[in-house]
Order: structure tokens, then C-alpha cells, then sequence
């Protein structure tokens, strides 16, 4: 899967170009990620100095399941590819159990990491009653 060492997780293509990058969302960031024909996200708020896509899928289910229904009505895991060259200048953090593992990316660093996402962000998983329907989907758009 990947590691726990600082070195980001090889959970992209077999070549190794990029990496799988997950982040749990809310419905006003997933709207404007959308907005961008699901190829950007949006920058950081002023209270919101670091950019935290996680490793797996799981983690980011908690997140969205979590925190973000509870916090906004619905929940979204979303899933990305960025170019392994750039990623491997960010560690990867664990922040709890060893499945709670996040790179932090600073606010500025943000439109560098979307000029090197390679493809479409894709929702993966929806939670909560004010999910909306799959329209928004970046695959059926």
C-alpha cells in the first residue's frame, strides 16, 4: 500500500508516474472542484493554511462520513492522481492509527498541486442526506 517513513505511497500507475491522492469534501467545496471541470481545487481559506489529501480511501470515508455530514448535511470522497515528481516533495504524516495518514500541503503550494494533477477528480463515495444526486458525477457529467 504504502509507507509509513515520510516517502509518499506508491498507489499510482505500475510506472510510477503518479500518485493517488483521496480527500474527503463537503457539498461547497465539491461545487466549486465541479465549477472547475473537476480538475482544480479551490484555495485555501484565510483559516485554512494547509491543503490535507489523504492516503486511502478508508480514512477518507471516515472524514466525510464523520465529519463532513455532520458539519454540512453530506459527505464526498473524492480521488485524484498527481505526478508522483511533484508529490515526492511532501512527506506523508500519520495522525492517529497508522490508516490516518495525510500529506499537508501549504495554501500556496495549492496551484502547483493542481497544475500537476494529472486527469479528473472523481467522487468515489457519498454520505448524508443532502448528497445530491449522480449528476454530479465527473465521470457521468
Amino acid at each position: 500500500m504504502g509507507t509509513n517513513d515520510g516517502r509518499p505511497p506508491d498507489h499510482g500507475d505500475a510506472m510510477a508516474r503518479t500518485v493517488t491522492l483521496y480527500r474527503p469534501t463537503g457539498p461547497g467545496e465539491l461545487a466549486l472542484v465541479e465549477e472547475s471541470g473537476w480538475r482544480r481545487w479551490p484555495p485555501r481559506l484565510p483559516e485554512q493554511p494547509i491543503f490535507y489529501p489523504v492516503t486511502n480511501e478508508a480514512y477518507a470515508v471516515e472524514i466525510a462520513r464523520d465529519w463532513n455530514v455532520p458539519a454540512s448535511g453530506a459527505g464526498y470522497v473524492t480521488r485524484f492522481e498527481v505526478d508522483a515528481g511533484f508529490m515526492a516533495r511532501y512527506p506523508t504524516h500519520v495522525v492517529g492509527a497508522t490508516r490516518h495518514a495525510e500529506w499537508w500541503i501549504p495554501a500556496e503550494d495549492l496551484e502547483a498541486l493542481n497544475d500537476h494533477i494529472v486527469g479528473r477528480i472523481e467522487v468515489t463515495q457519498r454520505f448524508g442526506a443532502a448528497a445530491p444526486p449522480a449528476r454530479l458525477s465527473p465521470t457521468s457529467a
